[in-house]
């Protein structure tokens, strides 16, 4: 009884094995599934990708020449301004007293003060936009405050990695693009690069500074904005998807669809030039008339796989 109860498991036993051993040869055995990719004619970029603030290309802060009393200022925040127009006016120490005085003794002898003792203007030194303006009427200041700011125009500062400083030129393209207005992009160039780095939570960065070609009226001091630096682009660019090329041994290959039912695909090298956005350009080794596919599979290697099935084809064999 003992000998029938092993025979059986013994039985089982080799019955179970064989059966795993079908599924796996069966999932060896199985073929790979391949999926048309299509080609496309585009502009394709090569980019860097960096973070960068608005701020003033030149920042001038307009203090008042003696201390005293602020009577009027003529602009507001975001105001266009012309070199040498008068921007605030303040009254001394000495004048306002006096013409706190007068103002007591009626109209007629505050305007006849008023005439004799004239305001000193604050005049803007440059063209350029007020972005600030930190005083309003009946403050005091002294000499060393800050009555107005002015701007002769905003830039970008970028922070760039000091591995891909190396490809940022000057007069270099950039695409500009501000976090609150996102969907908004507008052209830029590159004006500056820094000779010296800056370390930033332990990343060295050099600054660039990017100046808008036309800058949005929404723009302001202290956004941020993304720059995309513009490296290499190629117009009306024969491409595929990343994921339809195959690198091996430093060459690169694409498969084409053979050319009778159920025969698997073909290797093709081909000559490859800018890639970005998922798409890779093609120089040489298609013109765009084949049947290109993609395996979802992995592939074997050409070197293991002989002469079948994934030998190349001779250029323009279809």
């Amino acid at each position: 009884m003992k000998k029938l109860v092993v025979l059986i498991l013994v039985a089982a036993a080799a019955a179970g094995g064989w059966l795993v051993f079908r599924e796996r040869r069966a999932d060896t055995t199985k073929p790979a599934a391949y999926v048309p990719v299509e080609f496309t004619r585009e502009r394709i970029e090569v980019t860097i990708e960096s973070t960068g603030v608005v701020e003033p290309g030149n920042r001038i802060e307009i203090k008042p020449p003696i201390g005293g009393r602020v009577e009027e200022v003529l602009v507001a925040e975001g105001q266009a301004v012309k070199q040498g127009a008068v921007i605030a006016r303040m009254s001394s120490t000495d004048r306002a007293a006096l013409l706190d005085a007068a103002r007591a003794q009626g109209k007629d002898v505050l305007r006849k003060w008023e005439e004799v003792y004239k305001a000193t203007p604050l005049i803007a030194p440059l063209d350029g936009t007020v972005i600030a303006r930190k005083a309003e009427p009946g403050q005091t200041l002294t000499a060393a405050d800050v009555a107005l700011v002015l701007s002769d125009r905003l830039i970008i500062r970028a922070q760039v990695d000091e591995t891909d400083i190396g490809l940022v030129q000057v007069g270099q393209r950039a695409v500009l693009t501000l976090d609150a207005y996102a969907d908004e992009r507008f052209q830029g160039t590159v004006r500056q690069i820094a000779y010296e780095a800056v370390t930033v939570n332990n990343v060295t960065i050099y600054q660039v500074e990017v100046e808008p070609n036309a800058p949005p009226k929404r723009m302001k001091s202290g956004m941020t904005a993304t720059v995309r630096f513009i490296i290499d682009a190629a117009e009306d660019a024969l491409t595929l998807p990343l994921d339809a090329l195959i690198r091996e041994d430093g060459k690169s290959f694409v498969l084409l669809a053979a050319g009778r039912p159920g025969a698997e695909p073909v290797f093709q090298e081909v000559k490859t030039g800018l890639s970005g956005g998922g798409r890779v350009q093609i120089l040489e080794g298609l013109d765009g008339t084949e049947r290109v596919v993609r395996s979802t599979f992995d592939l074997p290697r050409r070197a293991e796989s002989g002469t079948s099935p994934f030998m190349p084809r001779p250029r323009g064999h279809r």
